[in-house]
């Protein structure tokens, strides 16, 4: 049996487990996706080697396979239909504000309430540090932030203007727009951060070498299945990619001047 899991956003949950049932078909495997427990369980379930394979973001995959750990090895990562990307497996966090609002650029922010969805997330967290560091900004840019819980949550708050901006992975936010077309009449981008390697389906390092192999070959071949082809273009996805550990340096950079930045920390009175 082959346990498949996804710590990405619920949005994509629909996409993740039909590309599950498709794989574990091809490989002619039992196949099951674990969705009905929190992302965070599902996460260390994962660690533990009891969920076999899992999307997750680029920056807990770092934090998982450094000089002095690794519990998952790369399988392959997504490669966006849009043109924006390149036909790379990358992605950005698009900054976002209401459609209604006076903000007009990042420099427009200082002051302003700011959501993010969770600290183990880049393209809401992490590159957001990693900008205000650059800039030799940090505590206090922000009059007040908010913890939301997850890159849609972000969304709604925006919607119901409790927040004035969140940085949202690009990839969900498109998702979203192809759900309800009517939430891109209401949101502005304002700034885009990025790009960032695109986050990588993984298998947890006790998966024999035999079926990791054959999980990348899927995963690489899927786009040449006309069914496949199906599953990916309802994501936006135009195929996987092979990825390497060295393609997610730029995240363990990011991370490394993120860290200089207390960017959550209320002005001083």
């Amino acid at each position: 049996m082959l346990r498949f899991t996804s710590c990405q956003a619920e949005i994509a949950e629909s996409f993740c487990r039909a590309l599950a049932a498709f794989i574990g078909d091809k490989l002619a495997i039992p196949s099951e996706f674990v969705s009905d427990i929190p992302w965070q369980e599902r996460e260390r379930l994962l660690d533990r080697g009891d969920i076999h394979v899992g999307w997750i973001c680029g920056l807990p995959y770092i934090r998982k396979n450094n000089s002095e750990r690794k519990t998952v090895e790369l399988l392959a990562a997504p490669v966006m239909t849009h043109p924006r990307y390149g036909g790379r497996p990358i992605y950005y966090s698009d900054v976002v504000v209401c459609a209604d609002s006076d903000i007009r650029s990042f420099e427009d922010l200082r002051g302003r309430t700011w959501a993010y969805n969770e600290p183990g997330s880049h393209s809401g967290y992490n590159l957001t540090r990693h900008h205000l560091a650059k800039g030799g900004s940090g505590a206090g840019y922000f009059g007040r932030v908010v913890e939301a819980g997850s890159h849609q949550d972000c969304i709604r708050m925006l919607l119901e203007h409790a927040i004035d901006a969140a940085a949202i992975d690009s990839t969900v936010l498109e998702m979203a727009f192809r759900e309800n077309p009517l939430i891109a009449e209401r949101i502005r981008t304002i700034a885009v951060l990025g790009p960032s390697p695109a986050p990588p389906w993984v298998a947890h390092s006790s998966v024999s070498s035999n079926v990791q192999r054959a999980l990348r070959r899927e995963l690489l071949s899927v786009h040449k299945d006309p069914p496949g082809r199906r599953i990916l273009e309802e994501a936006g996805i135009l195929r996987f990619a092979p990825v390497s550990d060295q393609d997610y340096d730029p995240i363990r950079a990011m991370e490394r001047v993120a860290a200089s930045v207390e960017w959550f920390l209320p002005p001083s009175p």
